[in-house]
């Protein structure tokens, strides 16, 4: 026993007389240590990346979703907004040919005859009366006599000189043009002025 702890007490002697023996063998353990870190820091490094890039799709992909549901809810109100002011386009239109009548009934009741005074006059109130109610609903009359032509809201039946008027001015109204709520519903037929040849 004692020979074998000699030995022993000779390298633990060696150990002490020279500690740059063991020098090496401590700093192959650090880098060791050291790069094991910095492979764990450069994981890490990358999964943060991946992560911050994940979450900036998301983000992305929520900023989207909700710019297209405040599109849809915006279009969704638009469409109810014309869908209230336009609802009654057709109705309203299907009602012109009424006025039409009450306007040629007017035309061509004889104004000097004293007989028809009470159907002139009852014919204008329940135009007037008509004419009153749809516009409360946003439908309203173009007469457009004595105005320049609009070829938005006039349809030119006819084409005639005049040196009374301006060129391109109506002269007259076959038939008056309405619309609803801005929407044009069916146009004037007119007849417009051109220059004298």
């Amino acid at each position: 026993m004692t020979e074998q702890a000699k030995p022993n007490e000779q390298a633990e002697q060696i150990k002490q007389d020279n500690p740059a023996a063991e020098g090496p063998a401590n700093e192959h353990a650090d880098t060791v240590e050291l790069s094991g870190e910095q492979a764990i820091i450069a994981k890490l490094e990358t999964e943060l990346a991946q992560a911050q890039a994940k979450l900036a799709e998301q983000q992305d992909l929520m900023l989207r979703i909700k710019a297209d549901a405040d599109n849809a809810r915006r279009r969704a109100s638009q469409d109810v907004e014309k869908a209230h002011k336009f609802a009654l386009e057709k109705f309203a239109g299907d009602l012109l040919p009424v006025v039409d009548n009450l306007e040629r009934a007017l035309a061509f009741i004889n104004r000097e005859d004293e007989a028809f005074s009470g159907i002139i006059e009852g014919v204008e109130l329940t135009m007037k009366s008509f004419l009153d109610t749809v516009a409360k609903y946003g439908v309203q009359q173009i007469d457009p006599q004595g105005q320049p032509f609009n070829p938005d809201q006039h349809q030119a039946m006819t084409i005639q000189p005049s040196a009374d008027v301006a060129p391109n001015t109506v002269t007259f109204v076959m038939q008056k043009g309405y619309e609803l709520n801005g929407r044009l519903l069916r146009p004037a037929m007119v007849g417009v002025s051109k220059a004298p040849e």
